[in-house]
């Protein structure tokens, strides 16, 4: 959406093509608010209000009856700038309304402003998230919930529809170790930007499989999630990368040519046309190893 716009048809057109194609999910970020950096200088490559988002869930149950195969993920919601029982909610009614096609990516951000304007608490989003998180849970497990928390009371009530199969997956995403540690408790799976292929995301999985066998779960049932795009070398190098995470228990790669932070290297072109050529041409390149 930030490079191709987000009216009903683009949207639609994109998301169409991807399910086309043979793409398993489509993601989308998270951001109430962009800040004016005309007022900030020294914002960087952030993202600022120049930068077209949707609200996911609005986004997906739109595109759940535009489509009728592909997936949806949150990559990744700023969980602790929301209310968390309008999240399970939220998600608990995309999920049955999508035929059980979304799963729940969720973070805690970066942007103080938007916490500020959300009249929510930037220095503390760590600790709620800790809580939001078994919050959440119950409400999806049970007709009804009682909870008696730090920053969360229910009293015997809880959400209607309840989710297929009472749960939604529940992705994180992050890189310090009490991330690593919430998704061998809680987590369906990782999303892993930061790391290129390479000895050190090799330690991080190996790091996260840890955890999760001292939380007494099976390491093969927490997916890991990369991104890759076509903004950097040839068919063949994009096979290369792709059979390397597959070797390293990679369990999702995701296309986004988009972004361009860190090893990451966005397209050079920007109109619709030129990301649905990108988005071909990487499926139709990797398509034989999937």
């Amino acid at each position: 959406m930030i490079d191709i716009g987000g009216d009903p048809g683009t949207t639609r057109a994109f998301a169409q093509a991807a399910e086309e194609c043979g793409y398993d999910h489509l993601g989308a970020p998270d951001h109430v608010l962009g800040v004016n950096v005309a007022s900030r200088p020294g914002w960087g490559d952030r993202n600022t209000s120049a930068d077209l988002m949707h609200d996911p869930f609005v986004l997906f149950g739109y595109l759940s009856a535009a489509t009728t195969k592909i997936g949806f993920a949150t990559e990744v919601l700023i969980l602790a700038q929301r209310q968390t029982v309008l999240v399970a909610k939220q998600a608990a009614s995309l999920a049955v309304l999508s035929q059980n096609r979304f799963r729940l990516g969720v973070g805690i951000g970066w942007n103080e402003a938007e916490f500020v304007g959300l009249n929510e608490n930037f220095h503390d989003r760590g600790r709620r998230s800790e809580e939001q998180v078994p919050v959440m849970r119950q409400l999806w497990a049970e007709p009804h919930v009682s909870f008696k928390g730090r920053w969360h009371t229910i009293e015997d009530a809880g959400i209607n529809p309840l989710p297929p199969g009472r749960k939604v997956p529940l992705w994180f995403g992050g890189h310090e170790e009490a991330t690593l540690r919430r998704i061998a408790k809680w987590g369906d799976g990782w999303i892993m930007l930061a790391h290129p292929p390479g000895e050190k995301a090799v330690a991080e999985f190996a790091k996260l499989r840890g955890f999760v066998e001292q939380e007494g779960r099976d390491p093969a049932s927490v997916g890991i999630e990369v991104w890759v795009s076509t903004g950097a070398g040839a068919e063949a190098d994009w096979r290369r990368e792709f059979q390397w995470w597959k070797a390293a228990g990679v369990t999702h790669v995701t296309l986004n040519s988009a972004y361009g932070r860190n090893h990451h290297r966005r397209i050079a072109g920007r109109t619709l046309a030129e990301h649905l050529a990108a988005m071909k041409q990487y499926r139709d390149a990797v398509a034989d190893l999937l």
